[in-house]
Protein backbone atom coordinates (compact mmCIF):
# COMPACT_ATOMS: atom_id res chain seq x y z
CA UNK A 1 0.00 0.00 0.00
CA UNK A 2 2.62 2.74 1.32
CA UNK A 3 5.39 2.01 -1.72
CA UNK A 4 2.13 1.53 -4.52
CA UNK A 5 -0.81 3.36 -3.45
CA UNK A 6 0.81 6.14 -0.93
CA UNK A 7 3.87 6.76 -3.28
CA UNK A 8 1.65 7.62 -6.10
CA UNK A 9 -0.65 9.97 -4.13
CA UNK A 10 2.13 11.97 -3.14
CA UNK A 11 3.33 12.20 -6.93
CA UNK A 12 0.15 13.13 -8.01
CA UNK A 13 0.05 16.15 -5.32
CA UNK A 14 4.15 17.02 -5.39
CA UNK A 15 4.95 17.13 -9.18
CA UNK A 16 5.03 19.74 -11.54
CA UNK A 17 2.14 20.98 -13.89
CA UNK A 18 2.48 18.50 -17.07
CA UNK A 19 2.52 19.88 -19.56
CA UNK A 20 -0.83 18.15 -21.27
CA UNK A 21 -3.26 15.73 -19.46
CA UNK A 22 -1.60 12.70 -21.53
CA UNK A 23 -0.62 9.89 -19.99
CA UNK A 24 2.64 10.07 -21.31
CA UNK A 25 3.17 13.89 -19.78
CA UNK A 26 1.60 13.05 -16.57
CA UNK A 27 3.65 10.01 -15.99
CA UNK A 28 6.89 12.24 -16.92
CA UNK A 29 6.38 14.31 -14.41
CA UNK A 30 5.20 11.22 -11.53
CA UNK A 31 8.58 9.74 -12.32
CA UNK A 32 10.91 13.29 -12.08
CA UNK A 33 9.20 13.73 -8.74
CA UNK A 34 10.10 10.07 -7.70
CA UNK A 35 13.26 10.30 -8.86
CA UNK A 36 14.06 13.21 -6.64
CA UNK A 37 12.71 11.30 -3.73
CA UNK A 38 15.89 10.80 -1.40
CA UNK A 39 15.85 6.72 -0.52
CA UNK A 40 13.84 6.24 2.67
CA UNK A 41 16.24 6.44 6.07
CA UNK A 42 15.54 3.99 8.70
CA UNK A 43 15.50 6.61 11.26
CA UNK A 44 12.47 8.23 9.51
CA UNK A 45 10.58 4.71 9.16
CA UNK A 46 8.28 3.52 12.33
CA UNK A 47 6.40 -0.19 12.21
CA UNK A 48 4.24 -1.88 14.64
CA UNK A 49 2.13 -5.00 14.67
CA UNK A 50 -0.99 -4.59 16.19
CA UNK A 51 -1.68 -7.03 19.55
CA UNK A 52 -4.58 -8.05 21.43
CA UNK A 53 -6.86 -5.59 23.49
CA UNK A 54 -10.41 -6.02 25.29
CA UNK A 55 -12.23 -6.62 22.04
CA UNK A 56 -9.99 -8.20 19.76
CA UNK A 57 -7.22 -11.04 19.56
CA UNK A 58 -3.84 -9.27 18.34
CA UNK A 59 -1.91 -10.16 15.24
CA UNK A 60 -0.01 -13.18 16.11
CA UNK A 61 -3.37 -15.05 17.25
CA UNK A 62 -5.36 -14.46 14.76
CA UNK A 63 -6.82 -17.98 12.84
CA UNK A 64 -5.29 -17.04 9.64
CA UNK A 65 -2.29 -16.43 10.73
CA UNK A 66 0.13 -19.90 10.96
CA UNK A 67 3.31 -18.73 12.14
CA UNK A 68 2.72 -17.61 15.71
CA UNK A 69 6.05 -15.47 16.18
CA UNK A 70 5.33 -13.26 13.12
CA UNK A 71 7.12 -10.21 12.68
CA UNK A 72 4.85 -9.49 9.39
CA UNK A 73 4.27 -5.40 10.00
CA UNK A 74 0.30 -4.14 9.98
CA UNK A 75 1.65 -0.95 10.78
CA UNK A 76 3.75 1.62 9.21
CA UNK A 77 4.63 5.66 9.32
CA UNK A 78 7.48 6.95 6.68
CA UNK A 79 9.18 10.62 6.14
CA UNK A 80 10.31 11.43 2.54
CA UNK A 81 12.08 14.34 1.21
CA UNK A 82 12.30 15.32 -2.11
CA UNK A 83 15.42 16.98 -3.00
CA UNK A 84 14.29 20.01 -5.47
CA UNK A 85 13.90 23.04 -5.59
CA UNK A 86 10.44 23.20 -4.57
CA UNK A 87 10.04 20.78 -1.89
CA UNK A 88 13.79 20.70 -0.26
CA UNK A 89 13.40 20.29 3.14
CA UNK A 90 9.62 19.49 3.21
CA UNK A 91 8.61 16.65 4.93
CA UNK A 92 5.84 13.75 3.03
CA UNK A 93 4.30 11.42 5.47
CA UNK A 94 2.98 8.44 4.50
CA UNK A 95 0.99 6.62 6.95
CA UNK A 96 -0.63 2.97 6.66
CA UNK A 97 -2.00 0.61 9.08
CA UNK A 98 -4.46 -1.87 10.22
CA UNK A 99 -6.57 -2.30 13.10
CA UNK A 100 -6.46 1.20 13.94
CA UNK A 101 -8.81 3.91 15.18
CA UNK A 102 -10.27 4.76 11.70
CA UNK A 103 -10.66 3.54 8.48
CA UNK A 104 -10.14 6.50 5.83
CA UNK A 105 -7.92 7.46 3.39
CA UNK A 106 -7.22 10.91 2.88
CA UNK A 107 -4.27 13.71 1.85
CA UNK A 108 -3.49 16.27 4.13
CA UNK A 109 -1.24 19.33 3.07
CA UNK A 110 -0.67 21.24 6.61
CA UNK A 111 1.07 25.07 5.56
CA UNK A 112 3.47 26.95 8.07
CA UNK A 113 2.51 29.27 10.50
CA UNK A 114 3.76 33.31 8.65
CA UNK A 115 6.51 34.67 10.11
CA UNK A 116 6.45 37.33 12.97
CA UNK A 117 2.92 35.28 14.39
CA UNK A 118 1.61 37.91 16.57
CA UNK A 119 1.71 36.24 20.27
CA UNK A 120 -2.17 35.93 20.56
CA UNK A 121 -2.23 33.45 17.65
CA UNK A 122 0.83 31.58 18.75
CA UNK A 123 -1.32 28.44 20.10
CA UNK A 124 -3.55 28.62 17.06
CA UNK A 125 -3.64 24.98 15.15
CA UNK A 126 -2.27 25.06 11.61
CA UNK A 127 -3.94 25.89 8.88
CA UNK A 128 -4.60 22.39 6.25
CA UNK A 129 -6.18 21.18 3.26
CA UNK A 130 -7.62 17.98 3.43
CA UNK A 131 -8.78 15.70 0.59
CA UNK A 132 -10.56 12.70 1.86
CA UNK A 133 -10.58 9.97 -0.70
CA UNK A 134 -13.04 7.62 1.60
CA UNK A 135 -15.53 7.23 3.46
CA UNK A 136 -17.45 9.99 2.47
CA UNK A 137 -15.34 11.99 -0.56
CA UNK A 138 -14.35 15.35 0.66
CA UNK A 139 -12.00 18.46 -0.13
CA UNK A 140 -12.06 20.79 2.70
CA UNK A 141 -9.79 23.57 4.23
CA UNK A 142 -9.27 23.44 8.11
CA UNK A 143 -8.58 26.94 8.96
CA UNK A 144 -8.40 29.59 12.34
CA UNK A 145 -11.24 32.09 12.35
CA UNK A 146 -12.18 34.55 14.91
CA UNK A 147 -15.45 33.60 16.76
CA UNK A 148 -18.10 36.43 16.60
CA UNK A 149 -18.47 38.34 19.43
CA UNK A 150 -16.93 40.90 21.59
CA UNK A 151 -14.01 38.85 23.22
CA UNK A 152 -11.33 37.81 20.83
CA UNK A 153 -11.36 34.27 20.52
CA UNK A 154 -10.15 32.02 17.63
CA UNK A 155 -11.38 28.64 16.32
CA UNK A 156 -10.77 26.09 13.67
CA UNK A 157 -13.78 25.83 11.40
CA UNK A 158 -14.53 23.96 8.40
CA UNK A 159 -14.82 24.92 4.30
CA UNK A 160 -16.05 22.43 2.64
CA UNK A 161 -16.51 20.35 -0.20
CA UNK A 162 -18.66 17.47 1.04
CA UNK A 163 -19.37 15.03 -2.98
CA UNK A 164 -22.50 13.14 -1.80
CA UNK A 165 -24.05 16.93 -0.46
CA UNK A 166 -23.05 18.84 -3.61
CA UNK A 167 -23.28 15.91 -6.28
CA UNK A 168 -26.88 14.43 -5.39
CA UNK A 169 -27.54 13.01 -8.50
CA UNK A 170 -24.22 12.50 -10.03
CA UNK A 171 -22.47 9.16 -9.59
CA UNK A 172 -19.06 8.63 -8.18
CA UNK A 173 -17.97 5.79 -9.71
CA UNK A 174 -15.80 3.37 -7.68
CA UNK A 175 -11.94 3.51 -8.56
CA UNK A 176 -11.57 0.06 -10.13
CA UNK A 177 -15.07 0.87 -12.30
CA UNK A 178 -12.71 3.64 -13.28
CA UNK A 179 -9.29 1.93 -14.11
CA UNK A 180 -11.80 -0.76 -15.88
CA UNK A 181 -12.91 2.03 -18.31
CA UNK A 182 -9.76 3.53 -19.01
CA UNK A 183 -8.13 -0.29 -19.87
CA UNK A 184 -10.79 -0.48 -22.37
CA UNK A 185 -10.09 3.26 -23.76
CA UNK A 186 -6.45 2.31 -23.50
CA UNK A 187 -5.82 5.81 -21.40
CA UNK A 188 -2.36 4.87 -19.33
CA UNK A 189 -2.87 7.81 -17.16
CA UNK A 190 -3.55 6.79 -13.98
CA UNK A 191 -1.59 3.54 -14.46
CA UNK A 192 2.06 3.67 -13.22
CA UNK A 193 5.37 2.74 -15.90
CA UNK A 194 8.18 0.39 -15.06
CA UNK A 195 10.06 3.31 -14.52
CA UNK A 196 8.12 4.36 -12.32
CA UNK A 197 7.85 0.84 -10.66
CA UNK A 198 11.55 1.06 -10.48
CA UNK A 199 11.85 4.45 -8.92
CA UNK A 200 9.12 3.53 -6.13
CA UNK A 201 11.60 0.74 -5.29
CA UNK A 202 14.62 2.69 -4.92
CA UNK A 203 13.22 4.73 -2.23
CA UNK A 204 11.87 1.86 0.02
CA UNK A 205 14.92 -1.16 -0.62
CA UNK A 206 17.04 -0.03 1.27
CA UNK A 207 15.26 0.60 4.44
CA UNK A 208 13.32 -3.19 4.07
CA UNK A 209 17.32 -4.39 3.39
CA UNK A 210 18.18 -2.82 6.81
CA UNK A 211 14.89 -4.32 8.33
CA UNK A 212 15.59 -7.73 7.24
CA UNK A 213 19.62 -7.70 8.03
CA UNK A 214 19.01 -6.06 11.37
CA UNK A 215 15.98 -8.58 12.09
CA UNK A 216 14.43 -5.41 13.38
CA UNK A 217 10.76 -6.40 14.79
CA UNK A 218 7.88 -3.89 14.46
CA UNK A 219 6.50 -2.05 17.85
CA UNK A 220 3.50 -3.25 19.41
CA UNK A 221 -0.01 -1.04 19.37
CA UNK A 222 -3.22 -2.46 20.99
CA UNK A 223 -6.05 -3.29 18.57
CA UNK A 224 -8.15 -0.03 17.91
CA UNK A 225 -5.27 2.49 18.66
CA UNK A 226 -3.87 4.86 16.43
CA UNK A 227 -0.58 2.90 16.17
CA UNK A 228 2.53 2.71 18.35
CA UNK A 229 3.86 5.36 20.59
CA UNK A 230 7.39 5.42 18.69
CA UNK A 231 4.69 6.87 15.79
CA UNK A 232 4.24 10.05 17.36
CA UNK A 233 7.63 10.61 18.90
CA UNK A 234 8.35 10.67 15.29
CA UNK A 235 5.50 12.90 14.42
CA UNK A 236 7.20 15.51 17.46
CA UNK A 237 10.89 15.71 16.07
CA UNK A 238 9.18 17.39 13.11
CA UNK A 239 7.38 19.73 15.10
CA UNK A 240 4.42 17.86 15.01
CA UNK A 241 2.19 16.92 17.95
CA UNK A 242 1.06 13.51 15.81
CA UNK A 243 0.36 12.64 12.00
CA UNK A 244 -3.38 12.96 10.96
CA UNK A 245 -6.27 13.78 12.36
CA UNK A 246 -9.27 11.52 13.91
CA UNK A 247 -11.64 10.52 11.47
CA UNK A 248 -15.52 12.01 12.92
CA UNK A 249 -18.42 11.83 10.65
CA UNK A 250 -18.75 15.59 9.40
CA UNK A 251 -21.08 17.84 10.68
CA UNK A 252 -22.45 20.69 8.72
CA UNK A 253 -22.63 23.95 10.86
CA UNK A 254 -26.49 24.26 10.25
CA UNK A 255 -26.81 20.62 11.23
CA UNK A 256 -24.83 21.23 13.95
CA UNK A 257 -26.77 24.30 15.52
CA UNK A 258 -30.01 22.12 15.34
CA UNK A 259 -28.71 19.77 17.44
CA UNK A 260 -27.60 22.37 19.97
CA UNK A 261 -30.90 23.55 20.08
CA UNK A 262 -32.65 20.36 20.39
CA UNK A 263 -30.66 19.21 23.26
CA UNK A 264 -31.54 22.75 25.03
CA UNK A 265 -34.91 21.67 24.32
Amino acid sequence: VMQNHLLQMMAMVAMEQPSSLSAKDIRAEKLKLLRAVTPLALADLVTGQYTSSDTHVGYREEACIANKASNTETFAVAVLYVHNPRWDGVPFVLKAGKALTDSKVELRIQFHQVPGMLPALGNCAANELVVRVQPEEAIYWKVQNKVPGLEFKVEQLRMDLLYKQKFVNDKVPPAYERLLLEVLANDHSHFISAEELDAQWRIFSPALHEIEARQIAPDPYPFGSRGPPQADHLAQLLGLKKFGGGLTEYVFQSERIAQEQEQQQ
